[in-house]
C-alpha cells in the first residue's frame, strides 16, 4: 500500500503545488520508446523506434497518419494515442468539409491541448498517458509540435521524447544550426542518428525497429515501408556512434525527486514510492 495519499484524483493538490496523477502519466511517456522530431525550411520528418512486446509479435506502429499534410508520432499509451489520434482525423476531416482545405497545423494542436487539459481538470478523468510529436506542413511552413500529458504544448525547431531521449537531444542541440537549411535527405540522417545515440551499444537500427515518415512543402505525409528505410540507414552506417550508453549517467545526474522515493542523503522526511507497474504498457 502506498503512503501518498495525494495521488488518488488528479484534481487534488499535494502540499507541494504538485498533481502527481499528471506526472505519473509524464512518466508514461518516459518509459516509451524514443522518438525524433526535426524540421528544415521546407520538410518536417519524424524517425522513430519500434518496440516488439515479445519475439513472437511484431513491432508496433509508432507513426499514426492523421491528415494528407499532418503525422504524429507517439511515446506511451498507444491505446491513449489511438483515442487522440481519431480525434485529429476527426477535426481535420470537419474542416475540410466546411472550408474546403486544409486545416492549419496550429489550430488543430490548439483544440487537442484543450482536449487533454480536460482530463487534469475532472475528477472522473485520468491524463492521458502519451506524447506525441507531430509533424506537418501548412502554408506558415513545416511544423514540430510536442505535445505533453500537462496539456502543454510547444512549437518545436527539433525534439525528442521517449526513454533515453536526452542523448538525442544533446545531438539535435549541437546541430541545431544545420537543420534549417538542409535537404530531406540529410534531415532524416540527422534523425537518424540522434535516434541511435538512444539506444544501448550493443543494439543498432536496422529496418525492422526504426520507422520514418516525412512531409514537406508539395509532399504529402508519407510512411516509409520497411524496404525504403534501407537506404536511408545505409547512409549512416559505419559511422561512430556518439551516444548510448549515456542513459545510466543520465539518471544518476537527475537530482532527488520526492516523487520517486530518492532521498537526500540525511533527510528524514518520508517520501512517496513511485507504484511500480505490472507489465509493459508503453510503446
Amino acid at each position: 500500500m502506498f503512503r501518498n495519499q495525494y495521488d488518488s484524483d488528479v484534481t487534488v493538490w499535494s502540499p507541494q503545488g504538485r498533481l502527481h496523477q499528471v506526472e505519473y502519466a509524464m512518466e508514461a511517456v518516459n518509459l516509451g520508446s524514443a522518438t525524433v522530431g526535426l524540421k528544415c525550411k521546407d520538410y518536417a520528418a519524424l524517425i522513430a523506434l519500434k518496440r516488439a512486446s515479445s519475439e513472437l509479435s511484431a513491432y508496433q506502429k509508432k507513426i499514426i497518419p492523421i491528415d494528407d499534410h499532418i503525422g504524429m508520432a507517439i511515446s506511451g499509451l498507444t491505446a491513449d494515442a489511438r483515442i487522440l489520434s481519431r480525434y485529429m482525423r476527426n477535426e481535420c476531416l470537419n474542416y475540410k468539409y466546411s472550408l474546403d482545405t486544409h486545416m492549419p497545423l496550429n489550430r488543430l494542436i490548439s483544440m487537442l491541448g484543450n482536449k487533454m487539459q480536460l482530463c487534469t481538470q475532472r475528477y472522473d478523468r485520468r491524463p492521458f498517458g502519451v506524447g506525441l510529436l507531430v509533424a506537418g506542413y501548412d502554408e506558415n511552413g513545416a511544423h514540430i509540435y510536442q505535445t505533453c500529458p500537462s496539456a502543454n504544448f510547444y512549437d518545436c525547431k527539433a525534439m525528442s521524447i521517449g526513454a533515453r531521449s536526452q542523448s538525442a537531444r544533446t545531438y539535435l542541440e549541437k546541430h541545431l544550426d544545420e537543420l534549417g537549411p538542409c535537404s530531406l535527405e540529410e534531415l532524416i540522417k540527422h534523425g537518424l542518428r540522434a535516434l541511435r545515440d538512444t539506444l544501448p551499444p550493443e543494439v543498432d537500427l536496422n529496418t525492422k525497429n526504426v520507422s520514418i515518415a516525412y512531409v514537406g512543402k508539395d509532399v504529402q505525409f508519407k510512411i516509409l515501408e520497411e524496404g525504403e528505410t534501407g537506404p536511408y540507414l545505409a547512409l549512416i552506417e559505419g559511422e561512430e556512434r556518439r551516444g548510448g550508453g549515456g542513459a545510466a549517467a543520465e539518471i544518476e545526474a537527475q537530482p532527488a525527486d520526492p516523487l520517486r522515493g530518492d532521498r537526500p542523503e540525511g533527510d528524514d522526511d518520508p517520501q512517496d514510492p513511485v507504484p511500480t507497474v505490472a507489465m509493459d504498457t508503453t510503446e
